[in-house]
Order: structure tokens, then sequence, then C-alpha cells
């Protein structure tokens, strides 16, 4: 295993550079994928955001002052870009981001990256009724057991907040999921 700082520091260097961003994609490209899918549901969608999340990564590294983890550094950077995205198609078909969501559900079934059940297709109509932000938390906490501290440092507000957002989250889904 790659020290995070040495990558770093190789990363900003022209001499190591593309040998840094190559080690860099195979260490975190899976777990950003599924973290970028969680948000904008779509495998094509997923894996465009990806690539518009290293884009950034490699031009932006030099902006970098390891105040947090790399890793936070790029789950911002990827989160903020599946958001984008999401925006852009509200947008685009003149709705609102919570239809977005939506149409992204509802278009799950015909995906054939999707590998879920009903109950887990169920779960995704509960997350798209949340809120943005819970959504952000729930996925972040519940699939890929992103620690409090961490989550507080991507998604730039408090744990006690992001604790709150969580636990109200639950709560929605629960509902949903009992009374549909």
């Amino acid at each position: 295993m790659i020290d995070e700082a040495q990558l770093v520091e190789q990363l900003k260097s022209d001499q190591y550079k593309e040998k840094a961003f190559r080690a860099l994609m195979s260490l975190y490209k899976e777990r950003l994928y599924w973290h970028i899918r969680n948000i904008v549901k779509v495998h094509d969608d997923a894996d465009d955001v990806l690539q518009n999340t290293f884009i950034k990564i490699y031009k932006n590294i030099h902006n970098f002052k390891g105040d947090s983890k790399l890793f936070s550094w790029m789950y911002r950077i990827a989160t903020n870009e599946s958001i984008t995205l999401i925006n852009k198609n509200a947008k685009r078909l003149q709705i609102t981001n919570e239809k977005v969501q939506q149409l992204a559900i509802k278009n799950l079934t015909s995906d054939v990256y999707f590998e879920g059940d009903a109950i887990q297709l169920k779960l995704q109509k509960a997350i798209a009724t949340l809120p943005e932000k819970q959504q952000l938390v729930f996925n972040m906490k519940y699939f890929e057991d992103v620690k409090y501290k961490d989550m507080a440092k991507i998604l730039e507000t408090s744990e006690g907040a992001l604790k709150a957002s969580y636990h109200i989250a639950v709560k929605k889904i629960e509902s949903y999921l009992t009374d549909n």
C-alpha cells in the first residue's frame, strides 16, 4: 500500500504524475464509482461522472492542501460532480432534481448493470424521496460505511448535523417501506 503523502507528492511532480495518477485510479475508481452510482443511480451517468471526477482531480491536484485525507477531497469532487449532473439533467428536462432521481430509479429496472431485486428497488425509491443532503448522508453511511468524521470533511458540515440527517433519513425510509 502506497503512502498517501508520497502519492500526493508524486501526483504533484512532473516526473511521476502519470504513474501516480494510474495508481490513484486503480486504488479509488471502484469506491468512487459506487459512491457516484448511489447518487446518480444510472450506470452510464456514473461512468461519465467518474471520468469527470478523475479529470478534475488530475487538473487540480496542485490545489490539494492536505487539510483532509486525499480520499475525502476526491469524494467531495465526486459528490459535487454528481450533483452537477443531476442539476444539469433537471434543467435540461425542465423538472425538479427530485423528479430526475425518480426517473433514474424508474429506469433502473431496464438498466442491465442494476443487479438488485424488488426489495432493493423499493429501497432506492425510498431514498429518492429524501432531500438531497439526507440522500447523500444515507448513501455514504448505509452503503459505503463512511465515518461521520470523514463525511463531515467531504460534505463540509458538522458530525452532529450528519448524525441527525442520517437518523431522520432512516426514519423516513422506514416509514416509506412500511407504508408502500
